[in-house]
């Protein structure tokens, strides 16, 4: 039987001739170069998969807003299509120019309320009337701005005597009432048009508070005489009246008898 101090002897070589195994092999696996083929197989597949799958996204993202777009006219065209199906036609320059014109055609044309005339004949005294209309506008915003209290009135009416009278002489009002005599004004018939436009009031004397209308002669006397005239006016000339009340006894002249009008020849 082997003695214990040989076989420690050799386990111990054992052990050597083992660990001088490892060694070397684990070098000659540090020198050997390495499969590249085998490690970087995933990650090479991985990364050339990557591109693949972008592209697709790419190419799928183009081809949806392509059909959007595509839609997107279609629909546009469409709605353009039966719009002007729907819109009626313009008419031909020939056929418009004899809408609503005279037998003659475009040669004449009507104006409310007068004779047919021809064109050119008639495009100065348009321009003309229209320049009027403006003038008498002007004039009319000129007057209104004299005072709250406006009496368009004409010098020989009786009725327009009997308003200014009334305020005029009975009552003092500040400021004091501006009179038109529209026979003497050079735009008299003119701005008496106007008036019966804008008060539907034609006949003179036509009084306007702050530009509204309150009547003639009859109703000037019919409000003093109800004693209602004073607040009529300082109620549609708010501010701009700064003060009315009736004149008094002493300032006023003895006043003839009243009696019906007369009327000139």
């Amino acid at each position: 039987m082997p003695s214990t101090r040989r076989i420690k002897i050799f386990g111990l070589l054992v052990v050597i001739c083992v660990v001088t195994v490892l060694y070397y092999t684990s070098a000659l696996r540090q020198q050997r170069p390495r499969d590249l083929r085998t490690a970087g197989d995933f990650y090479s597949k991985t990364i050339n998969a990557l591109p693949k799958d972008l592209k697709q996204e790419t190419a799928a993202e183009e081809n949806v807003k392509v059909k959007t777009q595509q839609s997107l006219k279609d629909a546009a065209k469409l709605a353009k299509e039966k719009a002007n199906a729907k819109a009626p036609k313009p008419d031909a320059p020939s056929e418009v120019e004899g809408v609503g014109s005279s037998a003659e055609g475009s040669r004449e044309r009507g104006v409310a309320g007068r004779k047919k005339i021809p064109t050119k004949e008639a495009q100065e005294p348009l321009k003309e009337e229209t320049m009027e209309e403006h003038e008498v506008e002007t004039e009319l915003n000129s007057i209104l701005k004299k005072s709250p209290v406006i009496i368009f009135s004409k010098s020989y009416c009786p009725h327009s005597k009997k308003a200014k009278a009334i305020l005029l002489e009975k009552y003092i009002i500040d400021p004091a009432p501006y009179v038109v005599e529209l026979d003497q004004h050079k735009l008299g018939a003119a701005l008496q048009n106007k008036l019966a436009e804008l008060t539907e009031r034609r006949t003179v004397p036509n009084v306007l508070i702050n530009a509204i209308s309150i009547g003639g002669g009859d109703d000037i006397e019919a409000m003093d005489s109800k004693r209602t005239l004073i607040r009529k006016i300082k109620d549609l000339g708010q501010k701009k009246v700064i003060d009315m009340r009736e004149r008094p006894t002493e300032d006023t002249e003895e006043e003839p008898a009243t009696g019906p009008p007369s009327h000139g020849l």
